[in-house]
């Protein structure tokens, strides 16, 4: 089994080095302007390109992919929001199951279901408990979902939640307060969670400015990823990696 992603993800946590992930939404996302953002990314020495949304309703996951890889050596990993999220031309793929939610199908149905095509992709697998955390807005993931998200304040709930994750099996936690979250995950919660696991931790949602990326580095976050903030303003790749690279030296 490959482990070209998990394994370096692994290191960079024994060594507090922290990682930037850009998610691309192919739904929003033109091929035409991806250029600048690619070049940019390749510039700032990201570590990752993840690529999906809860919908994707484009056809052009494919290509897009296979736009990136031609044009840039970072890495991509998909984030898929539901079976049909899954193209071999990507590195890796995070298979989510949400563990902060009590959907069924968004547990464990929906891999039954797409077992087959996923083991036979070629991907490396990354095993990701998904937490979906309250960012002050209704968003798309919870509807999709139809699960209620963790409450803001709940840290104590967010630890649990996670450490039944790491126990179950799966390699990485992701915490996410979703697409256009007003309010990011609170540096306690993070801190909460990233005291008590020993798996890397994944931290998304509402990162606006990258005086909160290295407040969730800080915090323990091992991968911070930005997505709709950096779909408003490109130039924000540079400070954003340049406050995550800092706080890995302190």
């Amino acid at each position: 089994m490959k482990n070209s992603i998990y394994t370096p993800l692994q290191q960079a946590r024994a060594q507090g080095k922290k990682s930037f992930a850009v998610l691309v939404d192919p739904d929003k996302t033109d091929l035409q302007q991806m250029d600048t953002l690619l070049s940019l990314g390749e510039q700032e020495k990201i570590d990752y390109w993840f690529v999906g949304g809860s919908l994707v309703i484009s056809s052009q996951l494919d290509e897009l992919v296979r736009h990136i890889k031609k044009n840039t050596s970072v890495p991509v990993v998909l984030f898929p929001g539901s079976p049909s999220q899954v193209t071999r031309q990507a590195d890796a793929l995070l298979y989510l199951s949400l563990i902060s939610g009590r959907n069924p199908e968004l547990l464990i149905g929906q891999h039954v279901l797409s077992a087959p095509f996923v083991k036979q992709s070629g991907l490396e697998i990354l095993s990701t408990g998904y937490i979906v955390v309250d960012g002050g807005a209704p968003t798309t993931v919870s509807y999709i979902s139809n699960a209620a998200p963790i409450p803001a304040d709940k840290d104590d709930i967010a630890l649990c939640t996670a450490l039944a994750g790491e126990m179950l099996g799966m390699k990485l936690i992701y915490m996410d307060a979703g697409s256009g979250a007003r309010q990011p995950i609170t540096t306690s919660m993070i801190k909460r969670v990233a005291g008590q696991i020993s798996i890397p931790l994944i931290v998304g949602g509402g990162i606006k400015t990258p005086e909160k990326a290295q407040e969730n580095c800080k915090a323990g976050a091992d991968l911070i990823v930005v997505g709709n903030a950096i779909e408003k303003e490109v130039s924000l790749i540079s400070e954003i990696s340049a406050a995550i690279k800092n706080s890995s030296s302190l």
